[in-house]
């Protein structure tokens, strides 16, 4: 594909699910693989490094110590564990027995779902399998997996597979997580598949509740799933920045997890 015909979300797409692949990319390589030239590509690894998706290097770029693979889920959780770990306790608070709520794939999210296991009447619709495993070890919760693509070395079906499924889920309360938030973007991410499948997710529940930690407020990424109108809660760290969630506070309810 050239580059009129491969759009910047999908070829930059592309290029994260190389390098989570490979560790490493060289630009000259890259640009055979995906027949595009190497001054397009260097200005996506620019982009993406803004991001914090990679970090460039002389000819190419390297995945950051901060952003693993999407396989090592266990190791992303990692990153800013102390900070997750309040958040999803914090979390618990928005949910109720006899609820039905939506949760997305997110290490966040699964901060959350930890706290779910005293729950004795609940009914869950995930599109994250370890999600999914994690809330079966209590039968009291109604576990519903949202089909999809599974990738390589990802544990998120992804895709709109499953959106017949979504137009017949009236869910409670939609909780989730996200590359970023700004005032004018809302909540984004970096894919815009993803993106499309968590729209969905929005717009069949009577709430939205993002669960971000301090560095991902005042950033944004490439696709937005939800206006900043559409969120009821954000649910952040003591580390957020007192300017940033005095400017919001007049648009969403903000809770600071301690």
């Amino acid at each position: 594909m050239g580059d009129a015909i491969m759009l910047a979300p999908e070829r930059r797409k592309k290029i994260i699910q190389i390098i989570n692949k490979q560790k490493q990319i060289l630009v000259k390589n890259l640009s055979a693989e995906l027949n595009v030239s190497e001054g397009t590509l260097r200005n996506d690894l620019k982009a993406l490094e803004d991001m914090g998706m990679l970090e460039r290097t002389h000819g190419g770029a390297v995945l950051p110590q901060a952003r693993l693979p999407e396989s090592a889920m266990s190791s992303r959780s990692n990153v800013n564990r102390a900070e997750k770990m309040a958040i999803g306790q914090a979390a618990v608070d928005f949910v109720q027995n006899g609820q039905c709520i939506i949760l997305d794939a997110s290490t966040t999210g699964l901060e959350l779902v930890k706290n779910l296991m005293h729950f004795d009447s609940l009914t869950v619709v995930t599109n994250g399998l370890i999600t999914a495993q994690e809330l079966n070890r209590n039968p009291k919760i109604n576990v519903i997996v949202i089909g999809g693509l599974l990738r390589s070395g990802s544990s998120n079906l992804e895709g709109l597979l499953g959106a017949d499924l979504l137009s017949k889920v009236h869910a409670d309360v939609f909780i989730t997580s996200a590359h970023g938030f700004t005032e004018a973007e809302g909540l984004t991410v970096f894919d815009v598949y993803e993106a499309e499948l968590k729209k969905l997710m929005a717009a069949n529940a009577g709430k939205v509740i993002a669960l971000l930690d301090h560095t991902k407020l005042g950033k944004k990424s490439t696709a937005t799933f939800a206006e900043t109108d559409q969120i009821d809660t954000i649910i952040t760290d003591a580390g957020a920045d007192p300017a940033f969630l005095q400017k919001i506070k007049s648009m969403v309810n903000v809770v600071i997890a301690e």
